[in-house]
């Protein structure tokens, strides 16, 4: 039996310690940052899985300046990450349900959790600006993303933007905290990990790579989980901010959430590895192969996107005739959103109803359309050969 105020902790390990606390659960412990011995480069390789990582992003930044608007590249993969990245935490919605909420139709089957992937994409976008504006990556900016994570969604009743007060735990829905999976650190200790986290944040090492620091920050604020909800995304809102703060990419077009769905178990176990045995170089690893793999793929969909776009202009050109000048302006608005009404296109070419609604036919005839709702009024297009370059793997993966 313990007396209350006082802790019995294990030997402090490479990433930090379990404590058995005076109510008698263990809670983790973590040690600062940077890891102390430091990371081992030769461990699994992780010289060659840093080098291959920065070769991909490399060739990701050339393939996404050859599209003729890359900011409308970006901003659909922002909002592919967030998807991704909610979809981690339960959520249903699809990239196809986010943009249709944008556009302001909404479907008896949208998914309510839609307003959450929403605030990801406006937390994101805030704190990307921030950042560009030379705003520091500190606690402070990062609680007030939060209260926009959060805004009205699940968790919103849960002091967003506040740090917790109690202790919370990692664990199936419903599981104690004497059966949870995970446990972290109590409030005060929580506070003060948070705080060295900052510092190491602000006062990064210039001698070790963007990378590494992204993944080894990520590690720890799913550790020290200073939120009563919203942590995972919070967490995987820090990477992205991290590459853009080090000038990784020129753009952020980096939507690691698709590797760390796919790989979920794997990417759990790799966290919990780090507190369990200190295995920080398991978990670099496999954050630098996500690194990897997720630049390729979106390098690949760039290329498939200008030539996607080169072929259906040669098409608009060919067979719109008189026509093919608003067409080619409806094809470019699609690219920032794939979804079109009738009285959307008339808006948007500056025409009449039924100029408007003959080229929208005239799309769907040529397969650039297609109609969604199946109704005769109300009508929705979706420019499917663009939402199937974009959504190509993103299926929920099960688990």
């Amino acid at each position: 039996m313990h007396k209350k105020g006082t802790h019995m902790a294990s030997s402090t390990g490479r990433a930090g310690s379990y404590a058995t606390q005076p109510e008698g659960y263990r809670a983790f412990i973590p040690r600062d940052l940077p890891p102390d011995p430091p990371v081992k480069i030769e461990a699994h390789d992780l010289l060659g899985l840093l080098s291959e990582a920065n070769v991909a992003l490399g060739r990701l930044d050339g393939a996404a300046g050859t599209l003729p608007n890359p900011d409308l590249f970006v901003m659909m993969y922002l909002r592919k990450e967030a998807v991704l990245s909610s979809q981690i935490e339960g959520t249903q919605s699809s990239l196809s349900d986010l943009l249709q909420f944008e556009a302001g139709t909404f479907r008896q089957d949208t998914p309510r959790d839609v307003v959450e992937v929403r605030n990801y994409v406006a937390a994101m976008h805030e704190g990307l600006q921030q950042i560009k504006d030379g705003t520091p990556l500190s606690l402070q900016l990062i609680q007030r993303l939060h209260i926009m994570l959060l805004h009205k969604a699940r968790g919103g009743g849960r002091r967003p933007g506040e740090l917790r007060e109690v202790q919370n735990w990692i664990g199936p829905e419903g599981s104690t905290i004497d059966k949870a999976i995970f446990v972290p650190p109590p409030p005060r200790l929580m506070v003060e990990a948070l705080n060295r986290l900052e510092l190491f944040i602000l006062e990064a090492d210039p001698h070790l790579p963007t990378l590494i620091q992204a993944g080894c920050v990520h590690s720890q604020f799913e550790t020290i989980h200073p939120f009563l909800d919203g942590n995972g995304r919070m967490g995987r809102l820090m990477i992205t901010f991290m590459l853009a703060r080090g000038r990784i990419l020129s753009r952020p077009l980096l939507y690691l959430s698709y590797f760390f769905r796919a790989n979920r178990p794997e990417y759990y176990a790799r966290l919990q590895a780090v507190r369990d045995e200190g295995d920080w170089e398991g978990w670099l690893a496999f954050f630098l192969r996500g690194v990897t793999e997720v630049s390729e793929q979106a390098t690949q969909s760039a290329r498939k996107i200008v030539r996607l776009r080169d072929r259906h202009r040669e098409l608009i050109q060919s067979k719109m005739g008189a026509r093919a000048g608003k067409g080619l302006q409806l094809l470019d608005s699609l690219y920032s959103s794939p979804y079109v009404t009738v009285p959307g296109a008339t808006q948007l070419m500056k025409c009449t109803y039924p100029s408007a609604l003959s080229v929208v036919d005239e799309f769907a005839r040529y397969d650039l359309l297609k109609e969604v709702t199946g109704y005769r009024r109300n009508r929705l297009f979706e420019y499917q050969p663009y939402m199937s370059i974009l959504t190509e793997g993103d299926r929920p993966s099960a688990g």
